[in-house]
């Protein structure tokens, strides 16, 4: 059984992401949260929402199952890059340099721990 969630429009860029979200890859949700707990980065708070919202999805989908969320696994984690706004800055001379602000799109894939998983 799996569940998703997806988070879009994140303002943080996907480089400053990825390491984040590569430290709790395969990993169990318990102990994904618990290390997520002591990252510093400020992007960790939305990994962890969009990890309790895909457990909470597979909650849902299976009501009438009774499901042990320590035997959950993140089975798929990844970021995408979403659009980037496009702004300038003036630089002398009359000229503008171009800024990008780019922004990412965070997918996270829950699933129960298969007996060939372990």
């Amino acid at each position: 059984m799996e569940a998703r969630s997806v988070r879009k429009y994140i303002r943080s860029s996907p480089k400053k992401m990825r390491p984040v979200v590569n430290v709790v890859r395969g990993k169990r949700v318990p102990e994904a949260l618990d290390i997520l707990n002591f990252l510093p980065q400020k992007v960790t708070r939305l990994v962890k929402l969009t990890i309790l919202s895909a457990v909470h999805n597979l909650l849902d989908q299976n009501a009438d199952e009774r499901l042990d969320e320590e035997a959950l696994v993140i089975r798929e984690i990844r970021v995408d890059e979403g659009p980037r706004l496009k702004r300038y800055r003036p630089a002398p001379r009359g000229r503008a340099h171009p800024i990008q602000k780019r922004s990412s799109h965070l997918t996270v894939v829950v699933g129960t721990l298969d007996e060939d998983d372990q």
